[in-house]
């Protein structure tokens, strides 16, 4: 019907003109009579241009429609002539894009405004950086209240301005590069403040920002050494008052024994003796409980070289097959002829699979069918180094505490194997994980990092 309209409305112009057009032929030709001829050519002239402004006119519509489109300007619209126009049916089109694109735009300013808000709230440290591949200088697009806070600087707008500031903190997030984390200190304002930082690069709409977050990471460390020094403090505390205590009652009791008396016979040195040996027994469990100790503090420095995980793999099944078998346990070594290679201290990295599959056979007792199996694997850049076993396993109370030192579930454990082992692994950069599924199956991994 609208379109109709308009048609009917071109064709009766067009229709006038041509009409007009003969007339004006004909009076030329035929006819002398000047004046009719003029008021003809003016009429004619005048349908023309009613005719062209018609057309333009919808041209212009368009054309402001789609400036308004291009340039977000949502105050266009198009009401009156969507109910006197030609095209109706298009300039109410145009409102309700218009309309649409207003309300997407409100939308995105909003969820904006709440992406803002929240981490203006969070208490990490969240820069990001427009890039400028022309050479410019690159922009700050976002710069929050707790990146203010911990580096002690106004919220600068452009990159070059915080690297006149803090030239340590830019030059270690450059030399990140295209992304990754890093652990840094800085000296801010006279105070020493520890970092956490990351740095992902992103492109959005052809453009390269740069987000760089951050945060205080030394109350933290701090807090978990306290926590970590208590729970030592705790079980050193209780190894030594088991030692001390049965020295002093007993020292107690030999002291009764001979303080009155100038002369001992043969029924008081047979009194005397259990109780002296007690007291030497006990002394020594001390003085080894102190070697243990010394033991976790002097680890030698790594003596890195590359060997094979084969190799690795080969060493651990001699030296480790005997002992399984003297306790009728299955011991499967897979993989023995891998030619992967890491580089390590090979004789610590023994000594740490020494310390797994040794509480893996006495996890292991009392276990129908008791398997140990160790093989190794990769996954997103990192070197698995596995021991499997079915044993009575870890319970999820006690992951925290089996790598505190001198803490054991064993009667005549020290607890001082699986922090030897997390050490040994922290000399290599690596890590110590643990995964445990009771008298199913619990596996200790050495974890290296592996490019």
């Amino acid at each position: 019907m609208f379109y109709s309209r308009f048609t009917f409305r071109l064709l009766t112009r067009l229709i006038v003109i041509n009409a007009l057009a003969v007339i004006l032929f004909y009076l030329i030709n035929k006819t002398q009579l000047w004046f009719t001829i003029i008021g003809t050519s003016i009429v004619l002239i005048g349908c023309l241009i009613s005719l062209y402004n018609y057309i333009n006119q919808i041209r212009e519509d368009i054309k402001r429609f789609i400036l308004a489109i291009k340039t977000r300007d949502n105050t266009l619209n198009f009401k009156n002539k969507a109910t006197k126009g030609s095209f109706p049916e298009l300039y109410e089109s145009f409102n309700e894009i218009i309309q649409i694109h207003r309300d997407m735009q409100l939308e995105k300013d909003s969820m904006f405004q709440l992406i803002k808000t929240i981490l203006e709230q969070v208490p990490v440290g969240v820069i990001v950086v427009k890039n400028n591949d022309s050479g410019g200088q690159s922009e700050i697009v976002f710069f929050n209240q707790a990146a203010v806070n911990l580096l002690g600087i106004p919220a600068y707008k452009y990159w070059h301005r915080l690297i006149q500031h803090i030239p340590q903190f830019a030059k270690e997030i450059e030399s990140i590069g295209k992304g990754g984390k890093r652990f840094m200190e800085l000296k801010i304002q006279d105070k020493l403040i520890q970092l956490s930082t990351e740095v992902i690069p992103l492109n959005l709409y052809h453009t390269d920002y740069t987000i760089i977050s951050f945060q205080n990471i030394k109350d933290e460390i701090e807090q978990k050494e306290a926590e970590a020094w208590n729970r030592l403090i705790g079980v050193i505390s209780h190894e030594i008052l088991n030692s001390i205590t049965p020295i002093s009652s007993l020292s107690d009791t030999v002291n009764s024994m001979i303080i009155h008396k100038k002369e001992l016979n043969e029924d008081d040195l047979e009194d005397l003796k259990p109780a002296i040996q007690t007291i030497k027994r006990r002394s020594e469990g001390l003085l080894d409980f102190v070697k243990d100790y010394r033991l976790i503090a002097e680890l030698p420095t790594p003596d890195l070289k590359y060997h094979t995980i084969g190799e690795i793999l080969q060493h651990i099944k001699v030296l480790m097959l005997p002992f399984a078998s003297g306790r009728n346990i299955l011991l499967k070594v897979e993989q023995t002829s891998s030619k992967i290679s890491t580089m390590i201290d090979l004789k610590l990295i023994e000594q740490a699979l020494i310390n797994l599959v040794t509480n893996s056979i006495y996890a292991l007792e009392g276990i129908d069918n008791p398997v140990i199996e160790i093989g190794y694997r990769l996954e997103q850049n990192k070197l698995y180094l596995d021991v499997h076993d079915n044993g009575k396993g870890v319970a999820q109370e006690l992951m925290d505490k089996i790598f505190v030192p001198f803490f054991t579930t064993r009667k005549n454990g020290s607890g001082i194997g699986l922090t030897i082992t997390r050490n040994i692994m922290k000399m290599h950069h690596g890590s110590l994980e643990v995964t445990s599924l009771p008298l199913e199956k619990t596996t200790f991994s050495l974890v290296f990092k592996y490019d």
